[in-house]
């Protein structure tokens, strides 16, 4: 098995579930494995007779819809990238100037499914690995996590309910078909984000309380039905 078989099937077993649903007919997170491995090999600059620098800081810009979509899984896909990374440096004799570190940069003018690499030898700290790159247009979207599974929370919102025309459907007796909205707006740093009850049978609890509308942040319990859901940051931006 080849090295790149070995990154895909470590980087597919990453994606499973959560992943493959996230990002079906967008960018898949093992052509970003692959394209930053191929980087390495591209930008290796000769340091003696078996050693060779590579870059170890790398910005992937990404397509509005695929920025929103995989930003909320960056932590778990660089903990399964970055060792891959490793091996494949190992074997070729590559050197690192410093840690690894993979940034995602939201570029508006790539349609979805395609994506960019730039790359850097840097051995500063994370924040002057790129001191010329343009700020992020905006911060992680908090995701809803709903038994295990993470819904980012980007605009407009999701309509969540038991029937079939809700975005988060969830078979749960004790949910109305058309229960609650969660309403999203706004940009950057100035996302608002409420819950709203649609006239549901049961209503909805927001951090222990009974309401018909709250404003959610991170951290915030939800209860619906016996569903028990928490709003986070996973990317911890």
């Amino acid at each position: 098995m080849g090295l790149f078989d070995k990154m895909e099937k470590s980087i597919e077993g990453a994606v499973n579930g959560v992943f493959a649903r996230a990002f079906k007919g967008d960018v898949q997170p093992v052509e970003i494995a692959a394209r930053l491995q191929r980087e390495l090999d591209s930008e290796a600059k000769l340091l003696s007779r078996d050693k060779r620098l590579v870059p170890n800081s790398f910005v992937v810009g990404l397509s509005q819809r695929d920025y929103e979509r995989l930003v909320p899984y960056a932590k778990t896909l660089n903990a399964e990238i970055v060792p891959e990374l490793r091996d494949h440096a190992a074997e070729r004799r590559y050197v690192f100037n410093g840690p690894i570190v993979i940034d995602y940069e939201l570029d508006e003018s790539l349609p979805t499914g395609r994506f960019t690499v730039s790359s850097s030898a840097a051995d500063g700290p994370h924040e002057a690995a790129h001191p010329h790159r343009r700020p992020r247009a905006h911060r992680s979207p908090l995701v809803l996590e709903v038994n295990g599974v993470r819904h980012p929370l980007t605009p407009p919102g999701l309509l969540i309910g038991r029937g079939s025309e809700a975005d988060l459907r969830i078979n749960d007796p004790g949910i109305s078909r058309k229960h609650a909205m969660i309403h999203v707006s706004g940009d950057g740093d100035d996302v608002s984000i409420r819950i709203e009850d649609l006239g549901s049978t049961n209503g909805i609890i927001v951090n222990g309380t009974k309401c018909r509308e709250a404003t959610i942040t991170d951290g915030t319990r939800l209860e619906i039905g016996t569903t028990r859901m928490l709003v986070h940051s996973p990317a911890g931006s």
